[in-house]
């Protein structure tokens, strides 16, 4: 597959003529703070490059990102002193396909020479040929690695934080998933969405003629499949520029019964105990989507977790208080801390204990407290969390 793309013989300010030329340049980016997945589409429509570049650079680039700690560890030993971000960035290129896609040496060392920054492609490709030395044919399975952590690539936090949630075997085993690229899956009506987050959705449980809100929508999966239930859906989101995301994949669909409102969810413009279902698809670190968000695992701080699960619980009270007599909560967040999953939802019925929990979704979700986790080793889908519970109704 390496072999194919050709070298490019210059980096220009506008349109590239490789593959790799769009990855490293996507790499060097998203290094800079760029999101992957917002850059690399950009660069992709300037590049001029046929489908089968097209899916190769986005390999390189999600791959490299994903595996950016395993692949500084292969060529750090080779390295007298640290490279610039560039340099960098062309060394994780050429380690990425040596020892994950096993790309023949010649064709992964000479051509990823070709697009590195020219002061430095001697260093570059002495590099590179002692990391193929070193991987050989087994690539990467076959490399002394220090810790999981820098096999698997994940920072240090997020492997300790699963593990103790998790137990050892089931945190690789989730981080393991999280660095294959993602199975792509389409609804019924061609909207391409995560078989976990259609579960949520249709585990909400909506009927023709309820009214729904959905107050952190965007971009709009899970509204429009409550929509396309026959349910009346308000959908919102803090974010003028994601609500209008939520519009437009309602507009594409073709579904009608969605309101879309730019609100904070903290404090919903609804009118309280007006409505029969809510869900809270929470903000949360997104350490169960890592393989969909390649840069994010290096995005996230611990000390994130906390201030989210703050958040989550704030989302919740505002939730409750929109129900009806009778009416059902449901939250869900893509992520499998404890804190932000257990902990929350053991909170919200601590200080509501008039809550009623409802069933949890069954197989391939185990039962997590009240609800119920879906690790992404389970069905090779997204890692979730789902909770609910129904608001009692009133007595005479």
């Amino acid at each position: 597959m390496g072999a194919r793309c050709p070298p490019a013989t210059r980096r220009s300010v506008g349109r590239v003529s490789s593959a790799r030329a769009v990855a490293l340049r996507a790499l060097e980016r998203i290094d800079q703070g760029a999101y992957a997945n917002l850059v690399l589409p950009a660069l992709l429509d300037r590049s001029g490059l046929d489908a089968r570049d097209r899916h190769f650079a986005t390999e390189l680039v999600y791959g490299a990102t994903r595996m950016r700690r395993a692949c500084d560890f292969l060529v750090d030993r080779y390295v007298l002193r640290g490279p610039d971000p560039s340099v960098r960035a062309a060394l994780r290129l050429g380690a990425y396909q040596l020892a994950w896609l096993r790309t023949p040496p010649h064709a992964a060392v000479s051509e990823t020479v070709a697009v590195a920054p020219r002061r430095a492609r001697g260093m570059v490709n002495a590099v590179l040929r002692k990391v193929a030395a070193e991987v050989g044919e087994t690539g990467a399975g076959g490399v002394a690695w220090p810790d999981d952590a820098t096999r698997l690539s994940y920072p240090d936090w997020v492997v300790a934080r699963l593990t103790a949630d998790h137990g050892a075997v089931e945190a690789v085993a989730a981080m393991e998933v999280m660095n294959a690229a993602p199975v792509v899956t389409e609804r019924p009506d061609g909207y391409v969405q995560d078989l976990a987050s259609q579960w949520v959705a249709g585990h909400v449980g909506c009927r023709p003629g309820e009214i729904v809100a959905d107050l952190c929508a965007a971009p709009g999966g899970k509204a429009t499949a409550m929509a396309e239930a026959g349910a009346y859906v308000v959908a919102g989101d803090v974010q003028p520029g994601r609500a209008t995301l939520v519009a437009g994949n309602a507009d594409r669909l073709g579904v009608t019964p969605i309101g879309v409102l730019v609100a904070d969810g903290r404090r919903p413009p609804m009118r309280p105990g007006s409505l029969d279902r809510v869900l809270v698809d929470a903000p949360c670190s997104g350490l169960g989507v890592l393989r969909r968000r390649p840069d994010a695992r290096w995005r996230t701080a611990e000390a994130g977790v906390e201030r989210l699960a703050v958040l989550q619980r704030e989302l919740l009270d505002a939730a409750l208080t929109l129900l009806r007599p009778g009416g059902s909560l449901a939250y869900s967040v893509c992520t499998l801390t404890r804190t932000e999953t257990l902990e929350v939802a053991r909170g919200l019925a601590e200080d509501h204990p008039e809550l009623q929990p409802l069933a949890p979704p069954g197989p391939p979700w185990r039962p997590w407290g009240p609800g119920g986790l879906l690790l992404p080793q389970a069905a090779g889908t997204d890692g979730m969390a789902l909770f609910s519970w129904r608001r009692p109704a009133r007595t005479m």
